[in-house]
């Protein structure tokens, strides 16, 4: 039988590169890792790894444990933790992963309710991009996380998980106040020709969005400005040196500098979607918190409403 400790190491190595950064990650030594690797090989009879000066490289045959083994651990994990919540225990712990501008919104709300309602779960969160961590899902780091899709720009989807709206999520255009069109109950795109555009960098959704959005209206978008950060994003419009694409969820806490107003061709929406392993592979804590987001992005959806206006107004 493969003794699945030895196994786990395989993985991390994998995951890490190195027997190095295996052994930081394990809290062993380098050598005891190298030796868990030497005594998997000889059980399996094969070659897993192929050892560099610098690095490791997976042989066919680890690639091949290395798959298996993931849904494995992500299985024997998945087992601990229901027998834990049979026993009556309601202990474990989830690991949620999102983007920031759900993050401070509906999954804020959400982490708030789980933990009063199970307070002995262990709740963890990561804020990142979901390129940065829908692969974790799949691999069993990460129990559930956010993702978005816009309209017209390819989804980033990854196998062996399981995809679930949330909500659609209203865009407008951001102007600053001294906008000319600051005072409209709309706008249509084609009076932002010569306006430049504050937008995410390249290869990015949002950055995709924007480009197609405006050449659908006729024009290419001047975007002078790349940020991630939609807080930042906000200032750069207020202050007036652009306009920009903002979903409301974003708009959550608007900048008293701006108004975001809708578009006056067609509604602009984003969906935001929770992503977590397929089918039998979610634990009961998982799907606790899936419905608790399911029930809170029904409502925020519904409340959800542009022209977004400054205090006051």
């Amino acid at each position: 039988m493969i003794d699945v400790r030895r196994v786990r190491v395989l993985v991390e190595v994998a995951s890490q590169g190195s027997m190095a950064g295996a052994a930081d990650a394990l809290h062993y030594t380098p050598s005891a890792v190298s030796q868990q690797i030497a005594t998997l090989e000889r059980e399996v009879g094969v070659a897993l790894v192929e050892r560099g000066p610098r690095s490791i490289t997976l042989t066919d045959a680890g690639r091949t444990l290395v798959a298996h083994a993931e849904i494995v651990l992500s299985r024997l994990e998945l087992a601990e933790t229901e027998i834990k919540e049979i026993a009556g225990l309601h202990g474990g712990r989830l690991r949620l992963a999102t983007f920031r501008s759900a993050g401070e919104t509906i999954l804020a709300e959400a982490i708030t309710t789980f933990h009063e309602r199970h307070p002995q779960v262990e709740l963890t969160l990561v804020e990142a991009e979901p390129e940065e961590y829908l692969a974790e899902i799949k691999a069993g780091r990460i129990d559930l996380g956010l993702n978005f899709r816009y309209e017209g720009v390819k989804y980033l989807d990854v196998d062996s998980t399981e995809d679930f709206l949330l909500m659609e999520d209203p865009i407008g255009v951001a102007l600053p106040l001294s906008h000319r069109l600051a005072g409209a109950a709309e706008v249509d795109l084609t009076e932002l020709v010569e306006d430049p555009w504050v937008s995410s960098p390249p290869r990015s959704s949002v950055h995709e969005f924007t480009a197609n959005v405006c050449r659908a209206a006729g024009f290419e978008p001047r975007i002078n400005f790349e940020t991630n950060d939609y807080h930042v994003a906000q200032a750069l419009v207020a202050s007036g040196v652009g306009v920009a694409f903002l979903p409301a969820l974003a708009t959550a806490v608007a900048h008293p500098g701006l108004v975001v107003l809708p578009i006056a061709s067609r509604p602009l929406l984003r969906q935001i979607i929770a992503v977590c392993r397929a089918g039998g592979l979610r634990s009961p804590t998982t799907a606790q918190m899936l419905a608790l987001l399911q029930e809170i992005g029904e409502r925020a959806g519904a409340e959800q409403r542009l022209p977004v206006l400054p205090d006051g107004h």
